[in-house]
């Protein structure tokens, strides 16, 4: 796939795209996709495991120990636990969640998949949800999965970030440019 390299970056990068890679070629990128969401949620909920992927106290025999005991606890397929496994014996484990993003994010491509992070002052119905999905995607021509965002301080409106371009259709940026119309006036 060309244009892995702007997708992802950096070590946590070239981490996602080797488990990505292997999994590819295995035809089990949606059951590690899966399998690291599991993770994910692990780590989300669990302090102690998120103090055992950080800490530089303990070894890497001991983050391989008991991350393998947590991965079979999960029930994680066997390809994701000898990455996750492989990548505590290297001592990145600290980065684990950023493999996982990067990860995500080429799964997300090879689809042809974009996101999109959204600000909203309060939820959004799924009637909303839908509304926006098919506005981004007019304007993309691509299928885009948003994550969104509750912010209260934007008043009402939105801000849509794809990529490198930023939409800010917020009411508080709205008053904020009609303050300093009146001001230059006055």
């Amino acid at each position: 796939m060309a244009g892995k390299d702007t997708i992802v970056s950096g070590m946590a990068g070239r981490y996602a795209t080797a488990l990505f890679d292997l999994a590819k070629e295995q035809n089990s990128v949606d059951a590690v996709a899966g399998d690291l969401d599991t993770l994910s949620r692990a780590l989300a909920e669990s302090e102690d495991l998120r103090r055992l992927i950080k800490s530089p106290v303990f070894s890497a025999e001991e983050q391989t120990k008991a991350i393998t005991a947590v991965l079979g606890k999960l029930g994680v397929g066997a390809l994701t636990t000898n990455f996750v496994r492989l990548v505590a014996g290297n001592r990145r484990l600290f980065a684990i969640e950023s493999m996982i993003k990067g990860f995500h994010a080429l799964v997300a491509a090879d689809k042809g998949v974009t996101t999109a992070q959204v600000t909203v002052a309060e939820e959004l119905s799924p009637a909303r949800r839908e509304e926006l999905a098919a506005a981004l995607k007019d304007i993309t021509g691509k299928t885009v999965d948003f994550d969104v965002k509750v912010d209260p301080k934007i008043l009402g409106g939105l801000i849509v970030r794809l990529g490198s371009r930023m939409v800010d259709a917020s009411l508080k940026t709205k008053l904020n440019s009609i303050k300093l119309a009146m001001k230059e006036v006055g």
